[in-house]
């Protein structure tokens, strides 16, 4: 109950449909960390368990098509999901069950990160996965948030720098993506590109540099922000640069842990 005795609005729901990382420095838990940092509440399905540290994935166990579809379904029925973030998939069969999932459900925020590789470059989705992303998902979601590297593998084409970034938005956005964010974490500045159905030209964010041994998860924290802030009613621009400031901010008080690349969140 709230001070003045009327009962206290729930939070907003978000769903997290991504893998699990033991490390916790990304995937589902890095997602609930940056749920409970925005006030939201988190709920999960889990499409795959990963045998990770701070030093690479050594291993990946993906969900059977049929429990991630249960799991979904469950928290659909019982929960007002407010928006929905996809990262890492893992296998075609967890791809077509988001996909009947949003189709059936059709929420009102989906923000898809496309988990390809990890950062020491163990593959996280399958090739026929990626095929079904590119075919299915990418028109589904309300936003799409590809890195740089992601955004070259999904176009096929050189993306190297913010030109080359606006080039790959639209080539998305022709593939049926209605929102682009293209992330230049590693460009010096760091430069994020928004193309949006709702604007006629770009819209870059540059950020500062900061140097920090605790990486890991930068991709996850973004787009989990991104959709954390329009479950909280800001438009697509705005989502973005709160985004872009939570990663900043965590970036600068990461913790340092383990042998490799720490945890941003």
């Amino acid at each position: 109950m709230s001070s003045n005795g009327h009962p206290t609005p729930p939070p907003p729901i978000l769903l997290s449909i991504a893998g699990f990382d033991p490390s916790c420095g990304a995937g589902l838990a890095a997602d609930l960390k940056t749920f409970a940092a925005y006030g939201c509440y988190g709920v999960a399905a889990i499409t795959s368990v990963t045998v990770q540290n701070t030093q690479g994935v050594e291993a990946v166990h993906n969900t059977p098509s049929a429990e991630l579809r249960e799991q979904l379904d469950v928290l659909a029925k019982d929960c007002e999901i407010a928006a929905v973030k996809i990262g890492m998939l893992g296998s075609a069969e967890a791809a077509r069950a988001v996909a009947a999932f949003l189709k059936r459900y059709q929420p009102q925020h989906v923000v898809l990160d496309p988990v390809l590789k990890s950062s020491s470059g163990a593959d996280l989705i399958s090739k026929d996965g990626l095929q079904i992303l590119k075919d299915r998902l990418l028109a589904m979601a309300s936003v799409v948030t590809p890195n740089i590297d992601e955004a070259a593998a999904l176009t096929g084409l050189r993306v190297d720098n913010v030109e080359e970034m606006g080039v790959a938005a639209l080539r998305l956005r022709q593939s049926g993506a209605r929102n682009v964010i293209i992330t230049g974490g590693h460009l010096d500045p760091p430069t994020d590109l928004i193309s949006a159905e709702s604007s006629k030209g770009a819209v870059t964010l540059a950020g500062a540099k900061i140097v920090s041994p605790s990486t890991h998860g930068t991709g996850c924290a973004f787009s989990t922000a991104l959709a954390c802030n329009l479950a909280l009613g800001q438009n697509l621009v705005n989502a973005a640069k709160a985004a872009k400031h939570y990663v900043e901010s965590s970036l600068k008080k990461a913790p340092a842990m383990g042998r490799g690349t720490g945890p941003v969140v």
